[in-house]
């Protein structure tokens, strides 16, 4: 629901992105989350609903207000290196990834408790969060709403191509994080040391620093959606390799890989959708992001409890849920490759 909710936000959050209210965004955005975090550290055990709404509801919203307005920002410094420095930005998460697990597992055990642990976490957020909101800054003027927003709004909801995109980058997401959710399960059922198994997400984490910032780079010569196509085939590929994670070294090597290539996916999918952007002025930019968010946002929270239906516990059957994360995958791709045909005819180039 977390995650949901840090998408789904992102369309509204993008409107008001354009309308200038960036810092509004941020800085309650940040007030959300700390709140949220706090109030984490005192759920009480057994009660689902104070997890859920806290962790869930609260820290998602929170994350939402400021994910799309901290990587909208991005364009407005950067034009040439654009998909580079959205792939800096990305790249946090994953290093955040790697960072908190090993963080929090080690104090939950080396202090009085959960509790303890989660309000020292958010301490060290609230000190971030400053900085964060003190150094970030709008570059660009406020873009007009009104009529002209409302035709941009239409505009953007009858391109076909980029309906299309939108709808590729749907199947794509409701399959790509389902290993993430289920390789430490894996794993640990087919003898992986517990010791290691806890750690396998990191590694995917860590793998996918450089996943979220390499093919930013190469984006920005042969061009975003250029590079999102073979990373998204070659990503729905690798799924199947995680039948190889039966010991420590299957797991790292499944983990680098498929953490690099998916890493990619994550990162390049919004420079791919700034590709679609048609005017000059880019009024259309937040609305197709903010479109775009909230497409995935119901793609991350269906895909993986499909998955886990499909994996039937305690029967385990680990080739419907590959198959299907696989499959939609791949899916994807295909439909973003008949999108980016439709795009080289309007723009009349390969650059794209």
């Amino acid at each position: 629901m977390q995650v949901f909710f840090v998408f789904a936000v992102g369309l509204p959050a993008g409107r008001l992105f354009d309308a200038g209210y960036f810092h509004h965004c941020i800085l309650g955005g940040s007030l959300v989350y700390i709140f949220s975090v706090f109030m984490l550290s005192l759920v009480e055990p057994h009660h689902y609903y104070q997890n859920f709404l806290a962790q869930g509801v609260g820290m998602g919203i929170g994350m939402g207000l400021m994910f799309l307005p901290s990587l909208q920002v991005t364009s407005h410094y950067f034009a040439r290196r654009r998909s580079l420095a959205m792939g800096f930005v990305i790249s946090g998460s994953s290093i955040g990834g790697c960072l908190y697990p090993v963080l929090l597992n080690n104090m939950f055990t080396r202090t009085s408790g959960f509790g303890t642990g989660v309000r020292a976490v958010a301490f060290m957020d609230l000190g971030l969060l400053i900085i964060a909101n003190f150094v970030m800054r709008a570059r660009l003027p406020p873009k007009r709403g009104g009529k002209e927003g409302e035709s941009v709004f239409k505009e953007v909801i009858t391109d076909g191509p980029y309906l299309l995109f939108i709808f590729g980058s749907f199947l794509i997401f409701w399959g790509i994080f389902v290993p993430f959710f289920y390789l430490q399960l894996y794993a640990a059922l087919h003898g992986v040391s517990p010791g290691f198994v806890r750690y396998s997400i990191t590694v995917m984490n860590a793998a996918s620093i450089l996943g979220r910032t390499v093919p930013n780079f190469v984006a920005d010569i042969c061009g975003p959606l250029n590079v999102m196509i073979p990373i998204s085939i070659i990503s729905g590929s690798l799924v199947f390799a995680m039948f190889g994670a039966t010991s420590i070294g299957g797991t790292v090597v499944f983990g680098i890989f498929y953490g690099f290539f998916s890493g990619g996916v994550v990162s390049v999918v919004t420079p791919a959708a700034v590709s679609f952007v048609s005017r000059k002025d880019h009024l259309d930019l937040g609305i197709r992001i903010g479109l775009l968010s909230f497409t995935l946002a119901f793609a991350l929270l269906t895909g993986n409890p499909i998955a886990g239906a499909l994996l039937s516990p305690p029967a385990y059957r680990w080739h419907l849920p590959l198959i299907f994360a696989a499959v939609v995958t791949i899916c994807g791709a295909v439909c973003y490759l008949t999108a980016r045909s439709a795009l080289v005819k309007r723009k009349a180039t390969q650059l794209l």
